[in-house]
């Protein structure tokens, strides 16, 4: 093309005139959230309510250390959600960033470069290899012109393009797909040269109409908020009525209203347990850090809990399951040898040739990726196959002749070099039949196995001459060059233990349905049916989810229906885990239940829909976090049952001694000292637990089943009542038998906190044994433990602490009392264990009990 003879294109007033009537060529702006209204949703949380609520409180009572802890707590986890919840306003600005690049456009017959939210409908944009698109557009001249989609599509390889002929028949333009003169937005020119005439800009556009799709969606809520949304709610409602019954009790049996008032205040907060928010912000923040250290980025902390329930894993197939870079994979040779060519493996001297050739028929500073490989592999054999030429001429690649050829002149004479289509390449060389049957089985096997295959022939000129075009030499074939895109090494063993895990693994690509099928077959995916874009478009809701019970593979499909797929499996009551990296993927990422995103490759777009990020593009990290995500969970019931447990008989002692008009034996100090043994051991000890032994040999627990199930109560209220039970028979034993008020105090306190740490080790696994949870390693438990004992001896060694807790002297039989109670009901309910769960498991519905869930 030369500058002369391209056509004007509109004039500076047409343009502006279109720009008011249709708008810039941009993403449409949604009316994000302020900072303040950001704040107020996030202290509109009950969980984070009742943080604040506990702080006040402990402030109104004086206890400064504990309403400052609960502050603390409550700050931090303000920060951090606004943080998050700040960041995923950013998702449709860097859509907007990625659709908008700067434009070379024909106005008034002169060629101008203007910024991309300028370009208007009918607009002649001016394509050169290495520039972004800024619109849709149709091709109206153009030279080789090849466009990489892969953010629209999912597609590895570039998609050639054609000029819009006369009669051309005017189909929907959509991205993908070989011989189309339509190019689109945010795609790269990759090769060639060209002008399109702009279609659709900004919302119209495909990219356009994805960003509406990301903005019209919600991100999935968490499970965890709404099972803590439900539990605390139940949990403030029973602590304030044991709170009122406390203050009843006290006004009525003994007066003084004021006392009573005070005493059922604290009661009440004791009851009121404060542990599960600060349990749920520790544990989920430290799941974050966690995991972190592995190379996944959590932008939405819940979703590691929600991905260790996760029953489908749909995974792209371009840069997640595969490396997304062209290798050469198998070369063939006429002789009939075939070469699998291994990653830094030695290609023997028989397959020299076909690849000397294949890298002298593409371009010196190779964009293509395609071409990118050919160069490597002809790198690996370069210091063995040194030769000095100089490029002389180039024929590129035509419609009607899918095959481009390169003239080198070492000197001597003019060598051409020529690689394209099989069939393109056999009519070239004139191959007789028997030939170009035996070059059409190797093509056959190569593309069964989803190897993209080149053909490569080589010729000399007999003079110095150039020939018209490419069908003016002799050719003789050199061989075949296969290349695929190859699949992460990692892989294999990844998806082997998501289908031990129970977690179905299926892929979604915009990729020929061949070669989809065989990365699946590559990585292990389950045997199942293949379901494409076309087939898709064709069902109904009903059919689809009559299809999805065994397709494991969806072929050549559409960003919508990615949408429509994974909306499809959550219809189902799939827990969904979606994987990514492209433009085309955000809608789905940001549907499922679980986005997850690659970091290196990925988009802005996919990265800021996503709730979890790859760093390193490792999809073996996704089984890492299912790992994770189901420890946190089973660690969350442990500290629940915990919880649950610990503040039975916390409320028991309250209370028996107003029924029985004996002086009160906790009062706020005492509660606040339990505190302080209880809430790090339900924040820091239970968060460090390591891993149950069956955690990835068991199915994703149900969809239905809750966080804080009954039997799990059940099992946690039988503890803490045994506790109590105990407990109260030495105090009733103890003050039948005329002990003093300060000494039987002191006694049920330290025989209450011998109970607590035997609930810790008790609740510390849920199917080893006793004997196995005492060893299991815990570092911040030994801490803890250490720090009771501490405690203990001082308040025992110390006069003023006595006092100030209003303790009396125990004897050493006292002390032997209280630790041979707290080992008395370890044993007791160790030995019960495995009756207890029997009997829950026969009570519940769901493959496992709540006991061991």
């Amino acid at each position: 093309m030369t500058e002369h003879s391209e056509p004007s294109g509109l004039s500076a007033e047409e343009a502006a005139a279109r720009l008011i009537a249709v708008g810039p060529n941009e993403i449409p702006h949604t009316s994000k959230r302020s900072l303040p209204r950001i704040v107020l949703s996030v202290l509109r949380e009950p969980m984070l309510a009742l943080l604040l609520v506990g702080g006040i409180a402990y402030l109104v009572l004086g206890d400064l250390t504990e309403a400052l802890v609960l502050m603390g707590f409550a700050t931090f986890s303000v920060g951090v959600t606004v943080i998050q919840e700040a960041r995923t306003e950013r998702v449709l600005d860097a859509l907007r960033d990625l659709s908008t690049p700067r434009a070379m456009v024909i106005r008034d017959g002169q060629r101008r470069s203007i910024a991309g939210r300028e370009v208007v409908p009918d607009d002649l944009l001016v394509l050169e290899q290495g520039d972004r698109i800024a619109a849709d557009a149709m091709l109206v001249a153009a030279s080789d012109f090849q466009a990489d989609e892969s953010l629209l599509t999912g597609e590895s390889l570039p998609v050639g393009k054609r000029v819009h002929a006369v009669g051309d028949r005017p189909g929907a333009p959509r991205p993908g797909g070989d011989d189309q003169p339509f190019v689109f937005a945010g795609s790269l020119v990759t090769r060639g040269s060209g002008i399109a005439r702009v279609l659709a800009t900004g919302a119209r556009s495909e990219i356009g109409r994805i960003g509406q799709s990301l903005a019209s969606l919600d991100s999935e809520a968490p499970r965890l908020r709404r099972e803590t949304t439900r539990i605390v709610t139940l949990c403030a409602i029973g602590g304030g009525l044991v709170a009122l019954l406390v203050v009843l009790l006290y006004g009525v049996l003994r007066g003084g209203w004021m006392e009573a008032i005070l005493a059922g205040i604290a009661i009440g907060m004791s009851m009121i347990p404060e542990e599960f928010p600060v349990v749920l912000t520790i544990f989920l923040a430290m799941g974050a850090w966690r995991i972190g250290k592995v190379g996944v980025l959590t932008r939405r902390a819940a979703a590691i809990e929600t991905l260790g329930s996760a029953t489908i894993l749909c995974t792209d197939k371009t840069g997640t399951l595969t490396e997304n870079r062209m290798s050469v994979a198998e070369l063939w040779v006429p002789s009939g040898k075939t070469l699998t060519v291994e990653l830094d493996g030695i290609i023997p001297d028989d397959f020299h040739g076909v690849v000397r050739t294949a890298a002298l028929a593409s371009a010196i500073v190779p964009s293509d990726p395609m071409e990118i490989a050919l160069h490597a592999a002809h790198g690996a054999i370069a210091a063995s196959d040194a030769r000095q030429a100089t490029l002389a001429h180039s024929y590129a690649l035509r419609p009607d002749l899918l095959a481009m050829s390169n003239i080198w002149d070492d000197g001597d004479a003019l060598v051409i070099s020529a690689k394209g289509a099989p069939e393109a390449i056999a009519a070239l060389c004139r191959l007789s039949a028997p030939d170009h049957a035996a070059m059409t089985t190797a093509v056959d096997a190569m593309a069964k196995r989803g190897i993209r295959v080149l053909a490569v022939a080589t010729a000399t000129s007999p003079d110095r001459v150039w020939a018209p075009s490419q069908v003016g030499y002799q050719y003789a074939l050199s061989g075949l060059v296969g290349l695929a895109d190859p699949l992460r090494a990692s892989v294999p063993r990844a998806v082997a233990q998501c289908r031990q895990a129970g977690v179905r693994v299926v892929m979604i690509t915009g990729d020929h349905a061949a070669t989809a099928r065989s990365i699946a077959a590559q990585a292990g995916l389950a045997e199942g049916d293949v379901l494409t874009g076309v087939d898709l478009a064709g069902l109904d809701d009903a059919q689809l989810a009559e299809r999805l019970k065994t397709v494991t593979v969806f072929a050549r499909i559409m960003p919508e229906q990615k949408l429509r797929i994974v909306e499809a499996f959550k219809a189902d009551g799939e827990i969904v885990a979606m994987t990514g990296d492209g433009v085309n993927d955000a809608p789905s990422l940001k549907s499922a239940h679980i986005g997850i995103a690659m970091g290196k490759r990925g988009t802005d777009v996919a990265r800021e829909a996503a709730a979890i990020v790859l760093l390193e593009d490792d999809f073996s990290a996704i089984v890492q976090s299912i790992v994770l995500g189901r420890c946190i969970y089973d660690n969350i019931r442990k500290a629940s049952a915990f919880i649950f447990a610990v503040h039975v008989p916390i409320a028991g002692l309250a209370l028996l001694p107003l029924f029985l008009g004996a002086p009160l034996l906790l009062g706020p100090i005492h509660i606040a000292l339990l505190q302080m043994v209880i809430d790090p051991v339900c924040a820091l000890v239970f968060e460090a637990e390591p891993a149950e032994a069956d955690i990835m040999s068991r199915p994703p627990r149900p969809s239905t089943e809750r966080l804080f199930s009954p039997p799990m109560i059940v099992w946690s209220v039988f503890q803490g009542a045994l506790a109590f039970a105990l407990l109260a028979a030495i105090f009733l034993v103890e003050n039948w038998a005329g002990m003093p008020a300060r000494e039987l105090r002191a006694l049920i306190f330290f025989a209450l906190v011998s109970a607590i740490v035997a609930l810790i080790l008790i609740n510390r696994s849920f199917s080893a044994s006793l004997g196995v949870a005492l060893v299991r390693g815990n570092t911040t438990l030994r801490y803890v433990f250490a720090a009771v004992v501490g405690g203990t001896a001082l308040i025992l060694a110390l006069p003023a602490a006595r006092d100030l807790l209003k303790f009396g002297p125990l004897a050493w039989s006292d002390m032997a009392l209280s630790i041979g109670l707290g080992l008395g009901l370890l044993l007791l309910l160790e030995s019960g264990k495995p009756w207890v769960r029997r009997f829950l498991a026969s009570a519940r519905r769901g493959p496992r009990t709540g006991v061991s869930a």
